[in-house]
């Protein structure tokens, strides 16, 4: 245990390490730059006094933060959880409110909203490492808020650790948002790492996300391609296999991993394939694509005679920038890689005067991109407005495919990661609604400078990505608050639909089997009802308040079932003052207080009763929304149904779900950001954020189970790679492979 706990601490040190380093300069620096731009001379002194104490204490910061790590690691057995800051305690009550200083509160808030974040990008590795600490601490798994290198406990040792710059609030609060920009950018990856290590030291090494599996002979054995989403979030060992399995190999190990679901936002790099073997994958790439001349040679014989100047990579690559570098059409339109193929070869016979070829290699360049390109024009919209884009990137890649063949098999390759980039915001899943408009000049800027400045440089691409990575973060952020909004609403709504279950159960067991009139059992279940329910949702069960309202139900039920003639006033004024509460008017609680506590009033003017049962009727319940209407109980599901349900209920929150629109087989891609295991409904929003709608989880298995809906998988999340696979499908068909390969990042 000790030593496994030594080599996680080690990782997270080397790994945060630098990034700590560029946070401290970048303070430093941002310090400086806001005493440059003080408006009075206060603001520039208290920056400058800053900046000194900064200086003469910032040597303290990353030693006392991987102390509060390791202080977090050493007490993995023995810390309680840290109380939830949104959750109160069970003993805690509306008569202790105290005031809290608002520094508390914002350090609070900003350090939450940055754990938040990171819980919703890494959910599956937390997942499986908090696993891996309960073993650990030999009690059961972790949840986030207690894995000690999780994001909580980061930004807790992060708040501690920066106490010893003694530094004030503000710039506390600077340091944080640089703390967020350069350490936990990059903590998905370094959990993935970390959990993959403390499984190489022994810490449960078979765990791992199993796809849901369906028993032989059943409807379900053949899934869809992309359909096969593994219930994320269950982590499970083979059973009674004591000795250690074999090591898998690179392919197979990121198969299962590109069977997660994808959670990823728009555009945002994925890890799942970052350590593929590249030389195996272009080993079966060049083997491919020479089964592929053989097949062409066959079919094409040479004619004799024929003997052409083989151009090399070089004057390929030269060639190609001096088309790179000549204006645009003054149609708009782009030439077309074998168009562009065709010009070269042109353009070399004039200037040779005899007949040019391109070397084996640099044609299997072209034709790769070409069958890349193919894709792509399936899965991007034409209309849409970064399209043209993607076509003006053609030629930087041709000539960086051609001096850098990684950019084929490489996932996290820049110019691949700029390629999907571009690609994703014209992609056919997205409604026009999906796309930010401003995003488009950023967009145009990035891939102008590409066009404009590269010259064999992958750099170049790099610094495009740099250059967008700013606006992508801020629409995810953006995003990100968006649903954490619409998630809180739903949650409230759980909470009210919780509460109307409590309160209904309550009160059926009080009833019994007591005979009441049927009239004021009606205004019991509805109009009384709505009283406990806002009760119990405001004050909670264990309230004095509450108790109340359950003693006088009692009283009212007593009174209905003896018959008693005359109300009690006091009862009768309670019961008036509580619907009004809810919402009911003076005149009509008064009637409905008078008819709970005197059963004379149930024969006395019918025509009146008759008026308040359909009012009654008519009255949108608490919480209830009057334009939906109730589902009706579902009907019994079918085996498969009944696995895509269980799968939906372990699937990690974020998790993206193509839904088929019209019989052409369009699609468009939803986000399930929250559903509850109480009501079961599943709230949706779209790439921006924005709440589109909700789905029970039982529709949404039939919807699976008929092909109306797939749940979207890492391998075929990124539109790139999603096109990668279909061109590399394309290829082992004609070149008469039908085996698995994994190629580019992905199984092909």
């Amino acid at each position: 245990m000790r030593k496994a706990l030594e080599h996680a601490l080690a990782i997270v040190s080397e790994e945060l390490d630098p990034s700590l380093g560029m946070l401290l300069n970048e303070f430093e620096q941002e310090l400086f730059r806001l005493a440059d731009l003080a408006r009075n001379p206060g603001s520039e002194s208290g920056y400058m006094q800053t900046l000194r104490t900064f200086r003469m204490n910032r040597a303290d910061l990353v030693p006392q933060f991987m102390l509060e790590l390791e202080a977090l690691l050493a007490a993995i057995r023995t810390a309680t959880p840290p109380p939830a800051a949104d959750t109160p305690s069970t003993g805690t009550s509306y008569r202790t409110l105290t005031l809290v200083e608002d520094a508390v509160m914002d350090e609070d808030s900003v350090l939450r909203e940055i754990a938040s974040r990171q819980e919703g990008r890494a959910s599956l590795a937390l997942h499986l490492l908090g696993q891996r600490f309960g073993v650990l601490a030999g009690c059961p798994a972790f949840d986030a808020m207690r894995i000690p290198l999780g994001p909580q406990s980061l930004c807790r040792a992060m708040r501690n650790a920066s106490l010893a710059l003694e530094i004030s609030h503000d710039a506390r609060l600077l340091l944080y948002r640089l703390f967020d920009r350069h350490v936990m950018s990059q903590y998905a990856r370094i959990l993935e790492k970390l959990d993959a290590a403390m499984g190489d030291d022994g810490i449960l090494p078979g765990l791992t996300y199993v796809p849901l599996r369906t028993r032989p002979g059943s409807p379900g054995d053949g899934l869809a391609d992309g359909e096969t989403g593994p219930p994320a979030g269950t982590a499970t060992v083979a059973a009674g296999s004591k000795a250690r399995p074999p090591a898998a190999s690179p392919a197979a190990r990121h198969a299962g991993d590109g069977q997660r679901p994808h959670t990823a936002w728009m555009a945002q790099s994925t890890t799942a394939f970052a350590n593929d073997d590249e030389e195996a994958a272009f080993a079966m790439l060049r083997q491919l694509m020479s089964g592929r001349r053989e097949l062409l040679g066959k079919l094409r014989p040479e004619r004799p005679g024929d003997t052409r100047l083989q151009l090399s990579t070089s004057d390929v690559v030269n060639a190609l920038g001096a088309l790179q570098a000549q204006p645009p059409s003054p149609m708009g339109q782009q030439r077309g890689l074998m168009e562009i193929k065709q010009t070269l070869l042109a353009q070399a016979r004039q200037q040779r005067g005899q007949g040019a070829t391109l070397s084996d290699q640099d044609n299997d360049t072209f034709e790769l991109l070409h069958l890349l390109y193919g894709q792509l024009e399936g899965e991007v919209r034409g209309d849409a407005p970064a399209s043209a884009l993607i076509r003006r990137l053609q030629l930087p890649l041709l000539r960086l495919a051609l001096q850098d063949p990684a950019f084929f098999v490489r996932s996290q390759h820049p110019a691949r990661q700029l390629l999907n980039t571009v690609a994703e915001t014209a992609a056919k899943w997205l409604d026009p609604d999906d796309f930010d408009p401003q995003l488009l000049l950023p967009l145009q800027q990035a891939v102008s400078h590409v066009v404009d400045n590269f010259d064999g440089d992958p750099a170049v691409f790099e610094a495009s990505n740099e250059q967008l990575s700013g606006h992508l973060q801020a629409q995810v952020r953006k995003a990100e608050m968006l649903e954490r909004r619409h998630v809180e609403a739903a949650r409230g709504k759980e909470k009210l639909e919780v509460a109307k279950l409590r309160a209904s159960r309550t009160l059926a067991d009080m009833i019994g089997d007591q005979r009441l009139p049927k009239f004021s059992r009606a205004l019991l279940s509805q109009a009384w009802a709505d009283v406990l329910t806002l009760t119990l949702l405001r004050q909670g069960e264990d309230s004095d308040e509450w108790k109340r309202q359950v003693e006088v139900t009692r009283q009212v039920i007593t009174a209905c079932s003896r018959g008693e003639a005359n109300a009690d006033p006091a009862l009768a004024q309670h019961i008036e003052s509580a619907l009004a509460q809810v919402g009911y008017h003076g005149e009509e609680a008064g009637v409905i207080a008078q008819r709970l506590t005197s059963c004379r009033a149930e024969d006395e003017d019918p025509a009146s009763r008759t008026e308040l049962a359909m009012k009654l009727k008519a009255r949108t319940r608490l919480g209830e929304d009057g334009a939906s209407p109730r589902r009706p109980p579902p009907t019994p599901r079918t085996p498969e149904e009944q696995g895509r349900y269980e799968q939906l209920r372990v699937m990690p929150f974020g998790s993206w779900i193509e839904f088929v629109t019209n019989q052409q087989g369009d699609v468009v891609r939803r986000r399930m950001s929250w559903f509850s295991p109480v009501t079961d409904n599943a709230l949706f929003v779209n790439q921006r954020g924005q709440r589109v709608g909700e789905h029970s989880l039982d529709s949404l298995a039939r919807m699976l189970v008929a092909g109306q809906a797939r749940i979207v998988t890492a391998e075929r999340g990124r539109l790139v790679d999603r096109a990668w696979q279909a061109a590399m499908s394309a290829l082992r068909s004609f070149a008469g492979r039908g085996d698995a390969t994994q190629l580019g990042g992905v199984p092909a």
